[in-house]
């Protein structure tokens, strides 16, 4: 009888010992009968090696399983510690599962069963954004090639987090794909994008199989610090290169103005003026593109081109209407 392929799943870990037994439950469950479990440990100071360690042995008494367990000497952050398990991996496909969300128990025999139907180098899925007392179904749109993919992630119309996707581990390899040391915001949309150039074709599994578990419904509006926006720069700067460079350099039109619209837009949504003013000099060669981007919703352009003419305060009243009402309130 011939084997099942292998896929290797990647789980960075950075002091997440209040959150990552959900995960690894999550984890051994899985219904699929031949994974390599990939544990970066990146230098935690609490009991999160312990807890993976427990985990390393469980998963050594349940056949087909493995798991390998990394420990960085020092902290590195999630860039490093994807490209370990990178370093590490062998399985045919490679999946992210981050050490504070969880899979459906068929989350990797149903991406398999479709891999192998559609012959994709590339499955992916939908998501559920859970909070605290509630949850929200998030939707990936249908693609039909790689290319039409790569325009919707430029335009913020499809998630480009590494979770949402499982991916032929040829990708990475054959074409020298790793995240860039130390930039460990954005790192995401760089790797997914590159991967996409490469990949030959894509298939939607149209269920939910992450969940993505966002504890803190204030975070939603996160504050980038001046390093999250070098970071964030140093990636968005590689992928207009790559992508300036590849095969889809001539069909991806205004999309890196629209992306780079869509990375600063977490400034319009702190509630602080400060970062209302800093949005406003980031990127700012972009922001003539904010109505034509016609993904983008209606209230999205209408609060980037009030926050394009300075209207700092029509910008503050979204932020007390819609983000503390709507994520604060209902949300929870």
């Amino acid at each position: 009888m011939k084997s099942l392929p292998l896929v290797s799943i990647i789980t960075p870990v950075y002091n997440a010992q209040e959150t990552l037994e959900r995960t690894l439950v999550s984890l051994r469950r899985q219904t699929y009968g031949h994974i390599e479990f990939i544990c970066v440990n990146d230098a935690s100071a609490d009991l999160s090696l312990a807890m993976l360690q427990v985990f390393a042995d469980a998963v050594g008494a349940q056949d087909g399983f493995s798991a390998k367990i990394i420990s960085h000497t020092k902290n590195k952050g999630v860039s490093e510690a994807r490209n370990t398990g990178l370093n590490h991996a062998s399985g045919e496909f490679i999946l992210y599962v981050d050490a504070d969300d969880s899979l459906e128990p068929d989350a990797v025999e149903s991406c398999m069963q479709e891999a192998q139907a559609s012959q994709a180098d590339i499955v992916y899925f939908q998501w559920c954004l859970v909070f605290e007392k509630s949850e929200r179904t998030m939707l990936q749109p249908y693609c039909a090639s790689p290319l039409e993919a790569i325009q919707a992630m430029l335009a913020g119309r499809m998630r480009w987090n590494l979770w949402l996707f499982m991916v032929r581990r040829s990708l990475y390899e054959d074409h020298t794909i790793r995240f860039i040391p130390g930039a460990n915001m954005g790192e995401d949309l760089l790797v997914t994008l590159k991967l996409f150039v490469h990949a030959a074709s894509i298939s939607l599994l149209d269920r939910i199989l992450y969940h993505y578990r966002q504890d803190n419904a204030g975070s939603i509006s996160k504050t980038f610090s001046v390093q999250h926006m070098r970071e964030v720069e140093t990636n968005i700067l590689e992928v207009e290169r790559y992508l300036r460079e590849s095969k889809y350099a001539l069909e991806i039109g205004p999309g890196i103005d629209f992306l780079k619209l869509t990375i600063k837009l977490p400034l319009l949504v702190t509630g602080q003026k400060a970062d209302y003013i800093r949005w406003t000099n980031w990127f700012s060669s972009s922001d003539r593109y904010i109505l034509q981007n016609r993904t983008a919703s209606l209230h999205t352009r209408l609060l980037q081109w009030l926050a394009s003419k300075r209207q700092y305060w029509a910008v503050r009243v979204y932020y007390l209407l819609v983000l503390r009402f709507i994520y604060g309130v209902i949300y929870k």
